[in-house]
């Protein structure tokens, strides 16, 4: 009687701990009621749940204890944690595109509302100022203004070339007005427009215009460029599908717990910081280059300030034209030697004029805008925001955890670990990729690397380049080495007239400058793309030759 009273005391006590491994004192014929009401809020039929708990061995991500689920509810239920992640992330990217397009937009207005009201400025004070010199020639200023803002679009233009045909068209149309009683046939004007820059009819403005403008305009688009492409990568990387391991650690971590019929059981902190430091490992890699490109834009801001800057420049490109009309009034005789000693001697028109026309000779002086306070406020708000971002890719398995993960708010017995009620007590894996490499929960292959976000780490690496020169005032060539070739952030931006001139220009030139379009700003200009521009070997081919090398090349642990 002993004996048997001990042996029923055993099977007892082996009930109780499988009890409170489940985190419930009753019999493992419970009812699964709380079960399929989750089931049944997640849109599947009820009749795939058990009235009761059953045998868990048929289980395949779950523990195989006694369990509410069928083999189809484990499989259902894992297709809709990978998907709610899924969800969840390209919420957490689609929040942080839309800060960034808020900027993108902010700034970009501002630049070409100041670009457009220096051309009105223009267009309003140049026709009373210098009459017909200004309005027999208005088409070349208009000319420049379009091709001032393809430059600023990223379209595929040389901006000191396109400055210096400016002044040598302007030349060869102010001339012959300069001049009415004279024949100027257009071998004679090709010879003037060629002596331009040498003769320097226009004065200092010019060279002026040419130093400034090229630091001002640079370091205005490769900011909004900037803005651009951390939104494509952004959307890019978000929408790089999660791996099979993830999926089934993701499953345990949210949906066995009610399986093993412990549905008030919330994942432990460091359990889920480890999922998800293992789904999101690639993710994380971009950190270096994410923050490097941050910094960069952030740096460049001081650019927009001061007589040389972008909010300066940009305002007042209509001061240094009016400057330059004076320059070439005031130049006019001695101009008029020098052309007659390089291109010879005009003949006179018979039909002209008897003596030249009086001309008028009245000087501009434009009042230099002030600014508005509206570029600070910008600066002032996406530093903040920009700062603020820059943990985005570490910090994004924690903030998953904590806002929709349901995770636990502190770690103790009462936690899920993965197993049952208790303490999670392997210790918080590292940031990236290689640190995975013994996740207790996610099955990491290292030497996988995903190609989509490697290429996307090289997308920020070439921006912080480019931006980098631009704090320097240089305008770096730049190919866009985006992985696919539609939408925003690929193709130059300029019309075909526009860019067949530049390309005819510019094949006898010893640098070829290829931009970046801005990202999400092309809808306007997309049906003036550059189908014109010169084919360039795809960036996207040779970063695959290059990561495929490297990854051949590392140890493989596993």
């Amino acid at each position: 009687m002993e004996l048997r009273a001990r042996g029923l005391w055993l099977l007892c006590a082996a009930a109780a701990l499988t009890a409170c491994a489940r985190g419930d004192p009753a019999s493992k014929s419970r009812s699964c009621g709380e079960v399929r009401q989750i089931y049944g809020a997640k849109g599947f039929s009820l009749s795939d749940v058990p009235q009761a708990e059953i045998s868990g061995e048929h289980l395949r991500i779950c523990p195989q204890g006694y369990t509410c689920c069928t083999s189809e509810m484990e499989e259902n239920l894992a297709n809709r944690s990978r998907a709610e992640l899924e969800t969840a992330l390209l919420d957490s990217g689609r929040a942080l595109q839309a800060m960034l397009a808020t900027q993108l937009r902010g700034f970009d207005d501002h630049f070409q509302h100041l670009l457009n009201d220096s051309e009105r400025a223009l267009q309003d004070t140049f026709p009373g100022a210098f009459g017909e010199l200004y309005t027999q020639s208005a088409k070349a200023f208009r000319d420049l203004y379009a091709e001032l803002r393809l430059y600023y679009r990223g379209a595929n233009l040389h901006l000191e070339e396109t400055l210096a045909e400016f002044w040598a068209r302007l030349l060869e149309r102010l001339f012959p007005q300069l001049h009415p009683q004279l024949l100027l046939p257009d071998d004679y004007l090709d010879c003037l427009g060629k002596q331009a820059e040498a003769l320097r009819p226009f004065g200092e403005a010019p060279r002026e215009l040419r130093l400034r403008a090229t630091r001002a305009f640079v370091a205005a688009r490769s900011f909004v460029q900037g803005l651009g492409v951390a939104s494509d990568v952004v959307r890019k990387v978000a929408q790089v599908p999660l791996g099979p391991e993830c999926s089934r650690a993701v499953m345990k971590l949210v949906y066995c717990a009610h399986c093993l019929g412990v549905p008030g059981a919330r994942p432990c902190p460091d359990y889920c910081r480890n999922v998800l430091k293992g789904c999101l490992a690639n993710q994380a890699d971009l950190d270096a280059e994410w923050r490097n490109l941050l910094d960069s834009m952030v740096l460049i801001t001081d650019k927009f300030w001061g007589p040389s800057g972008a909010e300066s420049i940009i305002g007042s490109v209509h001061l240094w034209l009016a400057e330059a009309i004076n320059a070439l009034q005031d130049n006019k005789d001695t101009l008029t030697a020098k052309v007659i000693q390089g291109c010879g001697s005009p003949k006179v028109n018979p039909q002209g004029p008897g003596s030249e026309e009086k001309r008028r000779r009245v000087k501009l002086a434009l009042q230099e805008k002030l600014p508005t306070g509206t570029l600070e406020k910008l600066v002032s708000e996406a530093k903040t925001q920009l700062r603020d971002a820059q943990d985005f890719w570490i910090s994004l398995p924690g903030t998953l955890c904590t806002e929709k993960m349901a995770m636990s708010t502190a770690s103790d017995d009462r936690c899920w670990n993965g197993m049952a009620k208790g303490r999670y007590l392997p210790e918080v894996m590292g940031d990236g990729l290689a640190n995975q490499i013994n996740n207790p929960e996610v099955e990491v292959d290292i030497t996988k690397p995903d190609m989509t976000i490697r290429q996307q780490i090289m997308q920020l690496k070439i921006m912080t380049n480019r931006l980098r020169s631009a704090y320097n005032g240089d305008d770096v060539d730049f190919q866009d080495a985006s992985d696919d070739g539609s939408g925003s952030g690929s193709g130059g931006g300029c019309p075909d007239d526009v860019c067949s001139r530049r390309v005819n220009k510019k094949s006898s030139s010893s640098r070829t400058t290829l931009t970046h379009a801005l990202p999400g700003l092309s809808e306007r200009e997309g049906q003036k793309s550059s189908a014109t521009s010169c084919p360039q070997p795809h960036m996207s081919l040779l970063l695959l030759l290059l990561t495929l090398v490297l990854s051949a090349a590392r140890p493989r642990w596993r």
